[in-house]
């Protein structure tokens, strides 16, 4: 399996906490740098498709 090619979120402020992401055809996997366990999510393109869309539509509740 091969190493994931990581890139830092353009939205990383200075500091630790930073989002990065690898893709590929197959997977998206994301990663938090201020994580000391290393955690990292993975999901199809389709399923990150839809995290995007829905966090991206307002809140009801406002």
């Amino acid at each position: 399996m091969p190493t994931p090619a990581w890139q830092k979120s353009s939205y990383c402020q200075e500091g630790e906490a930073c989002v990065h992401i690898s893709a590929d055809p197959a997977v998206i996997h994301l990663t938090e740098s201020a994580d000391p366990a290393h955690s990292v999510l993975s999901a199809t393109p389709t399923a990150f498709a839809a995290l995007l869309d829905a966090v991206s539509r307002p809140s009801p509740c406002t």
